[in-house]
């Protein structure tokens, strides 16, 4: 049964198909495992070459079984080809753009010469071809003058454009990305919303072990300064998501909180360091110290120098007489 759709049809279509739906994986970053490999790209190309190779043989032959029907066959059979065609418009396309005669005219074309019954034609370059050339021959002008006469920006000049382009972009995307945050750069939230976000996650996952007031239970107290492994934004955080020292302490949040909610809730609990809980736990771990804040040491007692001793000893003989 002869296929509806032309050849000049079915190719475009396969190939757009098959490398469409690769680069649609890569893209939409759901790139399955055996599609990383490059012996998949080549024996898609494979593919698409053989299907290529298949339409190039199937319309040789057709051509020489055309040739060896008498004329009524032939007329009939074109006939009954213009009726299976579809997509008249792209058959003109493609018609103009080869620029290649009918078969019913390809005697026009034949050269006199023979090879044991080949004959060959004598065909003029495809118009497509030509169209490309002339396309190349403007294209390199225009790049000539743009890039050789107007320095236009070099390739490392456009690459550091992109990537600062790209950086922005990133600042851009982390600002509302909140999920992004981890140990490095997760910063004590202070936003209302962040806040009341965390003390309704408090309540419901932290309450059991560390009281509503953040006196301790099972937990340690939370309003004193003593920290089992740090305080701090960044140690909480770490603390919260990683879980306690052993198996007998808090679990790790990171399996069923955000990284954005584990950053809310320790913002909120850290508000409770310096408050009175009804019944405090016993202080746990050691002080902790927050090295990003300077310390001024207190202030030596000052040291009498020569000339503040004169100075003494002189309103001394003063009283004295």
């Amino acid at each position: 049964m002869k296929s509806l759709i032309p050849s000049y049809v079915r190719v475009p279509v396969i190939f757009f198909i098959i490398f469409g739906l690769v680069e649609f994986f890569i893209e939409s970053g759901e790139q399955p495992a055996f599609m990383s490999y490059p012996a998949v790209s080549l024996f898609l190309l494979l593919v698409l070459i053989i299907l290529i190779a298949i339409e190039a043989i199937l319309g040789s032959l057709e051509n020489v079984m055309f040739q060896a029907m008498d004329e009524p066959s032939q007329e009939r059979y074109l006939a009954s080809k213009n009726k299976t065609l579809q997509f008249k418009w792209l058959q003109k396309i493609y018609k103009r753009l080869t620029g290649s005669k009918p078969i019913s005219q390809e005697a026009e074309i034949i050269l006199d010469h023979n090879y044991d019954g080949i004959r060959e034609l004598d065909n003029s370059l495809p118009p497509w071809w030509l169209y490309g050339f002339y396309a190349t021959i403007i294209f390199g002008a225009i790049y000539l003058v743009r890039y050789h006469i107007f320095d236009g920006e070099t390739q490392a000049e456009e690459l550091a454009t992109e990537y600062a382009n790209a950086e922005r972009a990133i600042e851009e995307y982390k600002k509302t990305a909140k999920d992004l945050v981890d140990i490095n750069t997760v910063e004590l939230l202070t936003d209302a919303s962040d806040l009341s976000n965390g003390k309704r996650i408090y309540e419901v996952n932290c309450v059991a072990c560390h009281m509503a007031d953040g006196g301790g239970g099972i937990g340690p107290n939370l309003t004193d300064n003593n920290w089992i492994l740090g305080g701090g934004i960044k140690n909480v955080f770490k603390t919260v998501s990683e879980g306690g020292r052993d198996a007998k302490g808090m679990i790790a949040w990171k399996q069923s909180l955000k990284p954005s909610e584990i950053a809310q809730v320790s913002s909120y609990l850290l508000q409770f360091v310096g408050t009175t809980p009804a019944k405090p736990k016993a202080p746990e771990g050691e002080i902790w110290i927050d090295p990003t804040v300077e310390t001024t040491p207190e202030t030596p007692a000052e040291v009498p120098t020569l000339e503040s001793t004169e100075m003494a000893v002189d309103s001394t003989v003063n009283e004295n007489n």
